[in-house]
């Protein structure tokens, strides 16, 4: 048994983003709640058995969705997944919570096309998509690459972007 746990509930809502001034990098690592991400994930490894939940990112209402995900009290494996876990700053408390960090390394041309896909799944035209990825996720991109060397595995030839 294994529940997935990731990283994108813990995005920060439109509302607050707005009143950030940040709606427009959503997808930043300032744009998530790095801490309540930590906090969690303290309280799963060391869970007393009790259900606990998660939050979820319903890419449809794309806003988290509070207690969207239960996570059974004594599950043998939590996944979590996520671009910032191997980042500096406030997602520098992520790593030694965690038993391993898998990279996943698609190569470019995979990693932008299923970008732009996914957002125009989710409601963007294809040039607003293709503007999104170039402004907002290629820059979050650069500073993931930068953590690779501190995964346990990283993994290459990743053939989708799924989600």
């Amino acid at each position: 048994l294994a529940v997935a746990v990731p990283m994108d509930g813990f995005h920060l809502t439109n509302a607050e983003l707005e009143r950030l001034g940040r709606r427009d990098r959503k997808g930043a690592p300032d744009t998530f709640d790095a801490e309540g991400y930590v906090e969690l994930l303290r309280h799963l490894k060391t869970g007393d058995g009790e259900v606990l939940y998660a939050p979820s990112f319903p890419r449809e209402a794309d806003d988290p969705l509070p207690n969207g995900i239960a996570v059974p009290g004594g599950v043998p494996l939590v996944l979590t997944e996520g671009n910032y876990l191997l980042l500096d700053g406030p997602w520098a408390a992520v790593r030694p919570i965690l038993d391993e960090v898998w990279f996943l390394d698609p190569d470019d041309g995979t990693r932008v096309a299923g970008l732009i896909d996914r957002h125009v799944r989710f409601g963007k035209s294809l040039d607003e998509a293709r503007a999104w990825v170039e402004r907002s996720d290629e820059s979050n991109a650069a500073l993931v690459a930068a953590t690779r060397a501190r995964a346990d595995l990283i993994v290459g030839g990743w053939t989708s972007l799924d989600g």
